[in-house]
């Protein structure tokens, strides 16, 4: 009797033991987020925006898509012209692509000086030439497009003109479309003011990768050449 009393202890922690051992422990309780650690939780990244690709230089685009402080007063949108009638039907400007990147350098270094383009001509499609020709018969005033397009018709050609950094017109030779002698590129029977912003327009469009026309000091052309568009409408 005394014996097994002496046993019982060991036996009893025994069996405590075991029962321990098999015993698996308690998994870990996942701590909720706060609100507080919710609301510093980085945001997803948004997608990135689909990449436009650049049009080809002999693409026609919208002039102020690319050069949106330029300013346009297509004269024959309106009726504001030498022949007195509208001969376009829309009223935005047109060039080629790679044109118009050469222009943009321009307005940018016009820009630097306070001053700024206005386009009265770009584009004109084969049909206004026609509507031109059949109002004024007159290869001294018009291309005839009986004999050859006009290069404005290649969409790399502008008429254009200075005006300050606000779009004030400035001092220049003659308006647009003046058949005198005064439009040509002898500055030298204009008035004095008149002639330094005439070469100053001049010379940013050379510099800009234009060759101009000696009868008119407001018509440019694009050194690069594109073929005449008989296709394209505004």
């Amino acid at each position: 009797m005394k014996r097994l009393e002496k046993i019982a202890p060991l036996l009893l922690a025994s069996l405590l033991l075991a029962g321990c051992a098999g015993m698996e422990p308690e998994p870990e309780r996942e701590e909720a987020a706060s609100p507080v650690e919710e609301q510093q939780q980085e945001p997803a990244p948004e997608p990135a925006p689909e990449l436009v690709p650049e049009p080809e230089n002999e693409a026609f685009v919208l002039v102020r898509d690319y050069i949106p402080k330029i300013t346009v007063d297509l004269r024959y949108a309106t009726a504001d012209n030498f022949t007195g009638q509208v001969i376009y039907t829309f009223s935005d400007a047109y060039l080629r692509y790679g044109t118009v990147k050469k222009l943009a350098a321009a307005q940018e270094t016009l820009a630097e000086q306070g001053y700024g383009l206005k386009i009265w001509d770009a584009f004109r499609p084969v049909s206004a030439q026609f509507a031109l020709w059949d109002i004024c018969p007159d290869g001294r005033y018009v291309a005839n497009p009986n004999k050859g397009f006009s290069s404005h018709s290649r969409g790399n050609t502008v008429d254009l003109t200075l005006v300050t950094s606000d779009g004030e017109d400035v001092s220049m030779p003659t308006g647009f479309d003046d058949f005198s002698a005064k439009a040509d590129r002898d500055y030298s029977d204009v008035e004095e003011e008149a002639a330094i912003n005439a070469l100053l327009l001049e010379e940013t469009m050379i510099e800009a990768g234009f060759k101009p026309y000696s009868s008119e000091w407001w018509h440019f052309s694009d050194t690069d050449s594109y073929e005449v568009e008989e296709n394209f409408t505004p």
